[in-house]
């Protein structure tokens, strides 16, 4: 038995926010259905190397191709919505009113379907109807502004990092109406806006800005809120981070190399404090990593009970003891590759666990198993077919 296995999902967004919600939900057991244009596809089957991005983001779920903007098509998805409990799109705002899929024409339908709509920005408000992607988050949430270093140019992140919040976002948003379903028996519309999530990983900046008049700049791989916080050299050449958030934490890492008398000084019992001699903090740190090896450091750290962590790429992550232990990764049987690495879904459960049951699959794979489970006959489905609606 898995958590989820008796919910049914539509996923017709693209790329990424709202088809990793889709992905999360299908890992726990969730019907998820596809629905993809049947000439284009969604567009990450495109990205990445060998589309492996596609055969992640699209794991667990059913392909059907279906072409919505086609009568014939907007039909097979309201026949879709009739038997689903979350439908999930990205089209900009009034496309689905524009193909006479309008939400609460669906909610008639089926008073229980979630109509979950996630876009750059909103259904509503002077920027709704301009195209929206995680980089514009990233930019106008004040991201890209605080990250980099101080005399060097904003930056954003090498990965779809908005994308990626919004789209837990919005698998939270789905399991909250979900439950609220449970109580009042009715669905509901969601509208989230990619821009927005993100903001609540960025901490407090607007209480600060509203309250103090502070702008966080930018400070590289220090922390603007404790110190020392940053990345270390290594003897052998070994890149090392370390984390002082917990003011013991913070004594032992500058008692360990031989600075105890800075635990004395009135600015050291609070990050903040630390934070204004951040330098000094680096220095002493900086110089007594340097002058040791990568596996003495960390063992030197551990004994002590400091937080250290070495800087991993993906070849450190597949050899990673702990990794191993958790089964981070896993292998999936996969036609194209033989099998296939991936990770695992997100937390472990001890009565209900999530599974990775499939990668993604081929465009229209499944077109014909949804259309018959619809009561489409087959010489029906092979003219949608002949007509280009499906593939």
């Amino acid at each position: 038995m898995t958590s989820l296995d008796d919910l049914r999902i539509i996923d017709a967004a693209t790329l990424f926010a709202g088809p990793s919600a889709a992905m999360m939900l299908g890992d726990f057991g969730a019907d998820v259905i596809k629905i993809e244009h049947p000439r284009r596809g969604d567009p990450s089957r495109g990205h990445g190397a060998a589309g492996l991005w596609w055969k992640t983001l699209a794991r667990n779920k059913r392909a059907a191709a279906v072409d919505l903007s086609r009568a014939e098509g907007q039909e097979i998805l309201r026949r879709l919505a009739e038997r689903s409990d979350v439908l999930i799109e990205n089209f900009r705002p009034g496309t689905l009113e524009r193909w006479n899929l309008d939400p609460q024409d669906l909610l008639e339908l089926n008073p229980r379907l979630i109509v979950a709509r996630m876009t750059g920005f909103g259904q509503f408000g002077p920027m709704a109807n301009r195209p929206g992607f995680g980089t514009l988050a990233e930019a106008m949430s004040g991201f890209a502004a605080m990250t980099g270093e101080p005399d060097g140019p904003p930056t954003l992140p090498p990965l779809a990092l908005a994308d990626g919040i919004a789209g837990l976002a919005m698998s939270y948003a789905i399991m909250v109406a979900l439950h609220a379903r449970e109580r009042t028996g009715r669905g509901q519309v969601i509208d989230l806006a990619i821009i927005e999530p993100i903001l609540g990983l960025l901490g407090p900046q607007m209480s600060i800005y509203k309250a103090l008049g502070l702008v966080q700049q930018r400070t590289g791989n220090r922390s603007s809120s404790n110190a020392p916080r940053n990345t270390y050299r290594t003897r052998d050449g070994r890149w090392l981070a370390i984390s002082t958030s917990a003011q013991p934490i913070a004594e032992r890492v500058v008692t360990l190399v031989g600075r105890p008398d800075l635990v004395e000084q009135p600015w050291f019992a609070s990050g903040h404090g630390r934070v204004q001699h951040v330098d000094e903090l680096d220095e002493a740190v900086a110089s007594w990593i340097a002058e040791r090896d990568a596996a003495e450091v960390i063992a030197r750290f551990e004994e002590v009970q400091a937080a250290v962590a070495p800087i991993y790429d993906v070849t450190d992550l597949a050899e990673d003891p702990q990794y191993a232990a958790l089964n981070t990764f896993v292998e999936v049987p996969d036609a194209e590759f033989g099998t296939l690495t991936m990770q695992n879904v997100m937390f472990r459960m001890s009565e209900t666990p999530g599974e990775i049951r499939w990668p993604g699959r081929t465009l229209g794979e499944n077109t014909d198993e949804v259309l018959g489970e619809l009561d489409y006959p087959a010489e029906r489905i092979a003219a949608l077919r002949e007509d280009g609606v499906i593939a």
